[in-house]
């Protein structure tokens, strides 16, 4: 997995549970002249300079002199999760989000918000990339993100494990007249079709952004935003 720009390249070259999974550092002289402290002398071995154009030619997006080559990004196991000890877990599902900006926006608030995890399908949704891993500044190795073949068949495990899910749609209940108490699983919908018909139908709770009427719609990492935000006030 490429991995580029500044502040995630810092993020992960000065960590050492993560610079451990770095095969290839590209960048260029005038970054490693400047960040020269960033690289140990177990990376320097991996540091291989690179003209800017060849940079460009390596990352689809503004790499700003540095781009790693690092070990494909592990998801954690459903199973994992589940035995993990805890109350008032809070588990966001991503109901097959297609933009990978939304999706790192939404893992960089819900590591501010403390969520336990985020799962994900894995198909017709957007994996974790270098847009993913950029957007999140790096949080998305803050937070376990669980990769599952069946959205349905994991709501229902979730509720036989004590979770409440609640799903976000149009036309539901006020978002700040429901109690998020216990363990809650929310549901962000596709950023087009929103949650889908049997998801929709396997909610315990279905909640709704009260919005003008001059807006169709709020952007999946907003509304995930807000929502997110209103489970942690709530359960103050």
């Amino acid at each position: 997995m490429l991995v580029y720009g500044k502040n995630v390249s810092e993020r992960i070259l000065k960590d050492e549970n993560l610079s451990k999974f770095v095969k290839t550092i590209y960048t260029d002289e005038v970054f490693l002249k400047k960040n020269g402290d960033l690289f140990s002398e177990f990376l320097k071995s991996k540091v291989k300079i690179k003209r800017n154009h060849e940079l460009d030619n390596l990352a689809k997006g503004v790499h700003q002199g540095i781009i790693i080559d690092m070990e494909d990004y592990q998801y954690t196991h459903f199973s994992q999760f589940l035995t993990k000890d805890g109350d008032n877990k809070t588990v966001l599902i991503l109901d097959h989000i297609l933009d990978p900006h939304n999706f790192g926006a939404i893992i960089r608030t819900a590591v501010a918000a403390s969520i336990d995890a985020i799962i994900i399908p894995s198909d017709r949704q957007v994996l974790v990339n270098a847009t993913v891993v950029k957007t999140s500044v790096g949080a998305v190795f803050d937070i376990d993100i669980i990769l599952v073949n069946n959205i349905n068949a994991t709501i229902k495990t979730l509720k036989d494990n004590g979770f409440w899910v609640y799903g976000t749609v149009m036309n539901g209940e006020d978002y700040t007249k429901i109690d998020y108490s216990g363990n809650v699983c929310l549901i962000i919908g596709n950023e087009e079709k929103g949650i889908s018909k049997l998801v929709k139908e396997n909610c315990d709770f279905l909640v709704s952004i009260p919005i003008s009427s001059k807006i169709d719609s709020l952007n999946a990492s907003v509304a995930a935003g807000i929502l997110i935000y209103e489970i942690v006030r709530n359960r103050k």
